[in-house]
């Protein structure tokens, strides 16, 4: 008999499937076109490609590559199930880039294909980080054992052979740990998705990461436990190479997944490459790039930045409260730089996008709807994205909770960083939820909707694309109840979707509630896109607009900056204002 790995009569049918998860009714969340691309399977698949190139599996076998982003695609299961049938069941599932809040789906989705006999394996930040940072069998690992699911830790470069081959072979290992051997990236296989795939995402958008890893420390985060703290880089030639490849199929928008990607020690040589692809071969690029405080320190970065054709930027704000931020260790955030670094990029016409965390030790309700108010005023943002801070698995925060006993909650579907997930010392968990929701209608109240696009005519903004995101922030929370980061376009379910346990609908129920409530949703949500695009286009129109000025447009004054309420409502603001001043006394002494 012929093994697996010599016979050409065969084809291994490799599945790359991520995981969505479920909304608080059950149902699967999923859209006709979703926001986000994922980084994970890009990179997954431009690794599988080249092992199917390299005939890892023996000379003459195939590997046939399936991708399913369960966000933008429904997963047929009977389907799949048919075409390995079809192929003596030779091949493998192989979950993708799983999150806390994913496990239970990714579990739901796996036990079918396990029952049939076929091979499943699951990797991602929630495998790689219990097994970083816990016991081995915390937070449900135990379900992957006891269903025969193979555990990847760690990331696939250079790794992904030995499992396909141990798949074909039927001995596919129940842990593969590589958490304290992460390789290099730089000339490894680039990430990359078809364009079939990459057309379920809004705005026809892919995704790679030019560097994995981050040096800081923030106790909230999985990242460095996951990815390590050691950054490591593609190079500049690797960059072009993925550039080109989506080029050649007709998409030029990338989002750059670094955590940081400032603190890449190639980020001008990149950003030189690009402008280069960009100015020279046309390719029109769109980019949007994750980036930390103090940018604005690093000389040409945020011009650069804007050459190579990046139009939105997400920074890492988290709080506007330093005895918040010193809390979560993340030090590095200064908020005295806030002002100068947010108009640096709106100096060059950037969309500037920021993370804010609810629920540090020092928040309460009206300290949040005053810091609110504070960033408004003051500060030249366009975009805040709220999240509730969650103690996920794999961060130093869940740690230290589980290592304490402190109570959790146990359903890994709430860990989405929208869902409290447990006790505040000074609010209750109403309080907590409630103010979340709040916080989304106070930053996008229509009066400060208008300030915000005023603000953009006045800087150079694109009016257009600002308008696109505003009306997406503002109305996924109340319309959808879903986190804008899990939105797209046109919400779908399929009552076979809802999550175990659960009851299922009815058809003849099911379906004229769906089809009522996608009517009620994009009626309500048509009239924010008139109103909004209305007046949009009224403010666009008003000679005044391109000299619109306002506290948080106006330039930096160092005199004036500490008298602001950014530096004179919490006592670390004080602190930080004084800091800053004595660090100038002593750097100035004599002078």
């Amino acid at each position: 008999m012929s093994s697996p790995l010599t016979s050409s009569s065969r084809r291994f049918q490799l599945i790359l499937l991520k995981p969505s998860h479920y909304d608080d009714d059950g149902y699967v969340i999923r859209w006709w076109r979703a926001m986000i691309p994922s980084n994970s399977l890009a990179a997954l698949f431009g690794i599988a490609a080249d092992c199917a190139e390299r005939e890892v599996l023996g000379p003459g076998v195939g590997i046939d590559i399936k991708v399913i982003d369960e966000t933008n695609t429904r997963v047929h299961i009977p389907e799949l199930l048919a075409l390995l049938k079809q192929h003596d069941n030779f091949g493998m599932v192989a979950l993708v880039g799983v999150q806390s809040n994913q496990y239970p789906r990714a579990l739901d989705i796996a036990r079918p294909f396990r029952a049939a006999g076929i091979p499943v394996s699951m990797g991602g930040f929630h495998v790689s980080g219990c097994l970083s940072m816990l016991d081995g069998k915390a937070v449900e690992l135990d379900a992957c054992r006891e269903m025969g699911i193979s555990m990847f830790a760690g990331e696939a470069e250079g790794r992904l052979d030995k499992v396909l081959q141990d798949a074909a072979y039927g001995k596919l290992a129940p842990v593969y740990n590589f958490m304290n051997d992460l390789p290099g990236i730089g000339g490894t296989p680039v990430p990359f998705l078809p364009k079939k795939n990459v057309e379920h995402t809004l705005g026809l958008s892919s995704s790679f990461d030019a560097g994995r890893g981050c040096p800081y420390q923030c106790s909230f985060c999985t990242i460095i436990n996951v990815q390590g703290r050691k950054s490591r880089f593609r190079s500049a030639d690797d960059v072009e190479k993925l550039v080109r490849m989506n080029w050649a199929q007709g998409i030029h928008k990338f989002f750059i997944t670094d955590d940081n990607f400032a603190r890449n020690k190639d980020w001008e040589a990149i950003f030189d490459r690009l402008i280069e692809l960009k100015e020279k071969d046309g390719i029109p690029l769109g980019l949007m790039i994750q980036v930390d405080t103090l940018c604005h320190k690093i000389p040409n970065f945020i011009e650069k930045a804007k050459r190579a054709g990046v139009t939105r930027v997400f920074i890492g704000l988290e709080n506007v409260n330093p005895d918040n931020l010193t809390a979560a260790k993340k030090n590095q955030n200064k908020i005295t730089e806030y002002r100068k670094m947010l108009l640096a990029w709106k100096a060059q016409g950037i969309m500037t996008l920021a993370g804010y965390i609810l629920g540090f030790p020092s928040d309460t309700p009206e300290t949040i709807r005053r810091d609110i108010k504070i960033i408004q005023h003051e500060l030249p943002l366009d975009v805040i994205e709220f999240f509730v801070l969650t103690p996920l698995p794999g961060s130093e925060d869940h740690q230290t909770l589980w290592r304490k006993g402190v109570p959790m909650d146990a359903d890994l579907n709430t860990y989405d960083v929208e869902h409290v997930c447990t006790a505040h010392e000074k609010m209750s968990r109403q309080e907590w939820e409630s103010i979340y929701h709040e916080a989304w209608s106070l930053y996008y109240s229509p009066e400060h909707v208008k300030t915000l696009l005023r603000r953009a005519v006045a800087s150079g903004l694109p009016l257009a694309s600002l308008v696109k995101v505003l009306v997406s922030f503002a109305t996924t929370v109340p319309l959808e109840n879903v986190h804008p980061l899990q939105s797209g376009l046109l919400r779908l379910k399929h009552p076979s979707e809802r999550r175990p346990g659960m009851p299922k609908p009815h058809p003849l129920v099911f379906w004229p509630q769906f089809v009522w409530e996608t009517v009620t949703k994009h009626v309500s949500l048509a009239g924010v896109i008139l109103r909004m695009s209305a007046t949009a286009f009224l403010i666009k129109r008003s000679p005044a607009s391109k000299y619109y000025m306002d506290q948080a447009l106006t330039p930096v004054d160092d005199s004036e900056e500490e008298k602001l309420d950014l530096f004179t409502k919490t006592a670390g603001g004080t602190a930080a204002v004084t800091h800053v001043r004595k660090i100038h006394q002593l750097t100035h002494a004599g002078q």
